[in-house]
């Protein structure tokens, strides 16, 4: 079982920054999937960034230019840089991983795993 637990949420201004982050109970690398995800009441879940094995990202259109998401694997920790924030940044933000794993029959199996969310709130 993978534990994941995000920090680095809270309140901050307009225009402001704050980096999220997400410790994880397994080396970061050997992950296949690496995304954080946001949830603002009422609203559906929205990916916000996203990190493949090799360290490609994707982010969303809404939040490029302004999030960075990298990982650092002296701590097993995969972060959220997110500068310029906007009151429509307001969420739940969430990390999730996905563990790719042979079943020793030559195919692969996927495990996703989801942290609780650390809040977010942009607001003068």
């Amino acid at each position: 079982q993978v534990q994941l637990v995000e920090s680095g949420g809270g309140l901050v201004q307009p225009g402001g920054s704050l980096r999220l982050s997400c410790a994880a109970s397994i080396n970061i690398f050997s992950l296949y999937y690496m995304a954080w995800y946001r949830q603002a009441p009422g609203k559906q879940r929205e990916l916000v960034a996203a990190m493949r094995s090799g360290g490609t990202t994707n982010y969303a259109d809404s939040v490029k230019g302004r999030f960075t998401m990298s990982r650092d694997g002296a701590t097993n920790t995969l972060l959220l840089q997110m500068n310029s924030l906007k009151p429509e940044d307001t969420a739940v933000y969430s990390c999730s991983v996905e563990v790719a794993q042979s079943d020793g029959e030559g195919d692969t199996e996927y495990y996703e795993y989801w942290g609780q969310g650390t809040q977010v709130t942009v607001s003068a």
